[in-house]
C-alpha cells in the first residue's frame, strides 16, 4: 500500500443512507483512513453529515464537491469555519465545483452560468477573504458583499479550498488559486497530464510547485468483475453525455467509445449507447477485481502523481454493504 494518506468518500454509497454514511466513517476511522468526503446532489446535506463525522471520529472532513451555485461564498465560509471549530486539529476541505446545468439548474433551480472559469476564480477569491476573519467589501461580476465579517473564531488552522477539475482550464485555475484539486473519473494513466496542468497553473501565478495538493477519487471495488459490467456501463454512459466529462474521457484515451455513446444517445438508442461503453473503459475508471488487483490499482494513482487518493468504494455486487466493507478493509492505509 502507498505511504501517502488515504481518504474515503461516501459519494457512491449515498443509497445506504445517513446511517450507512456514519457507519462508513466509523469504519474508516478505525482502519486508519485520513479523511472522509461527501458529495451533495439530492441526498444527504453535506455539512450536516460532516458535522456528525467530525464530532464522532478523528477524521479530516471534506466536500467533494459542492455545486458552488447553491451557496454564497460567505455562507460556505461560515459552514467551513463551523466544522473547523468543531475539529480544530484536523483538515477541513471545502471542495467546490461548477457542477452541471442538470444539478444546479434543473434540480435545484439555481442559475448555472456561462463563464465557469471566471465564476470559480471569483468564488474562491471571495471565499478566502471571508475565511480570513477580516471585514470584507467585495464587488465582482458574480458576487457583491459589503461589511461581511466571519463570526466564528478560529485558531491558526483554517479550512482549505479544493477545486474539482477535469479539463485544462479548470486544472490550471486550481493550480493558480486553490489549496488542492480533486480529480475524478480518470484512469491513473491520465493523472500525469492532469497534474502537469495544475503545476503549470502554479508556475504561471508564481506559486511554488506543490502548493496545490492533488487529491483523486479512485473508483474501486473488491469483488467479481462480472458485477461491474452493467453498473459500470450505466455509470460511464451517464457521464459521457455531459460535455465536460466527455472531453475528459476523450483526452484520457476513450474517444472512439465516447463518440459512439453520444451518437447512439443522440439517436434515442439508449441500449446502443450502453453497449458502446467498452470493457477497457470500465476497467480503467470503475475497477472491480480481487484484493491484490485493487491494491495495485490504487497504488498506480499514487505512482502517477496523486498526493492523497480518496477511495470511492463501488457497491457493486449482490450484497452492496459487504462489498463496500471488503473494499475499505483491503485499501486501508494501515
Amino acid at each position: 500500500m502507498p505511504s501517502s494518506p488515504v481518504g474515503v468518500t461516501m459519494a457512491p454509497v449515498m443509497a445506504l443512507g445517513v446511517d450507512g454514511a456514519l457507519g462508513l466513517a466509523r469504519d474508516a476511522d478505525r482502519l486508519g483512513y485520513s479523511s472522509f468526503w461527501t458529495a451533495e446532489v439530492t441526498g444527504p446535506e453535506a455539512f450536516a453529515v460532516l458535522g456528525a463525522v467530525a464530532a464522532t471520529t478523528h477524521l479530516g472532513v471534506g466536500t467533494g464537491v459542492l455545486a458552488l451555485q447553491l451557496r454564497t461564498p460567505p455562507l460556505l465560509a461560515m459552514a467551513g469555519a463551523t466544522l473547523q471549530a468543531m475539529a480544530p486539529d484536523r483538515d477541513v476541505l471545502i471542495g467546490i465545483g461548477i457542477s452541471s446545468p442538470v444539478v444546479a439548474g434543473r434540480w435545484h433551480g439555481a442559475g448555472y452560468g456561462e463563464r465557469p472559469l471566471a465564476q470559480v476564480r471569483e468564488f474562491v477569491a471571495l471565499l478566502r477573504l471571508c475565511l480570513s476573519g477580516e471585514k470584507v467589501d467585495f464587488a465582482g461580476d458574480f458576487y457583491t458583499v459589503k461589511g461581511f465579517r466571519l463570526g466564528v473564531r478560529l485558531g491558526d488552522r483554517r479550512p482549505k479550498v479544493v477545486v474539482g477539475a477535469l479539463n485544462e482550464g479548470m486544472l490550471r485555475l486550481a493550480g493558480e488559486v486553490a489549496d488542492g484539486v480533486l480529480l475524478n473519473y480518470l484512469p491513473s494513466s491520465h493523472v500525469p497530464w492532469s497534474v502537469s496542468q495544475v503545476r503549470a497553473g502554479e508556475q504561471g501565478s508564481g506559486r511554488a510547485s506543490g502548493s496545490c495538493r492533488v487529491y483523486a477519487y479512485v473508483h474501486a471495488g473488491v469483488g467479481d468483475r462480472a458485477d461491474a459490467d452493467k453498473p459500470g456501463r450505466f455509470d460511464l454512459f451517464s457521464y459521457a453525455v455531459v460535455d465536460a466529462y466527455a472531453r475528459n474521457f476523450e483526452r484520457a484515451g476513450y474517444g472512439d467509445a465516447v463518440a459512439a455513446v453520444r451518437e447512439r444517445h443522440a439517436a434515442g438508442d439508449r441500449e446502443g449507447a450502453l453497449a458502446a461503453v467498452t470493457d477497457v473503459w470500465i476497467d480503467g475508471i470503475d475497477f472491480v477485481g480481487d484484493e491484490a488487483a485493487v491494491r495495485a490499482y490504487l497504488d498506480a494513482y499514487v505512482s502517477a502523481g496523486v498526493d492523497e487518493p480518496i477511495v470511492f468504494p463501488l457497491p457493486w455486487g449482490p450484497d452492496r454493504a459487504a462489498v463496500v466493507q471488503k473494499t475499505i478493509e483491503t485499501l486501508a492505509p494501515t
